[in-house]
């Protein structure tokens, strides 16, 4: 039980730090370009990798979660709306469930 309070208090020192450095360490504007891109990019990357797993493991069928998907990127690339995309992802991974898993 002991190992727990440790583990516990890892965790909360490592959240402090990451939290904390940064406001700390980086006080004036940052002009570098290509850190300034980087940090644009990563609340994106970072709801990429958590959003992609759930895709996949939402279903019943690996295949048909990874079908839904590429049809939600195929129909946003064209340009249709939120809703119609996701009603599509949606109808196509129950139609795959329904008949083919």
């Amino acid at each position: 039980m002991r190992d727990v309070y440790i583990y516990i208090a890892v965790m909360a020192l490592v959240t402090y730090l990451i939290r904390v450095l940064p406001l700390t360490l980086i006080r004036r504007e940052i002009k570098n370009v290509t850190l300034r891109s980087f940090l644009y990019y990563v609340p994106y990357v970072t709801l990429s990798v958590m959003t992609f797993p759930a895709i996949i493991d939402a279903t019943g069928s690996p295949w048909s979660g990874f079908a839904g998907f590429l049809a939600a990127v195929a129909l946003a690339w064209k340009g249709f709306s939120l809703f119609s995309v996701s009603v599509a992802a949606c109808v196509l991974v129950f139609i795959i469930e329904l008949f083919i898993c």
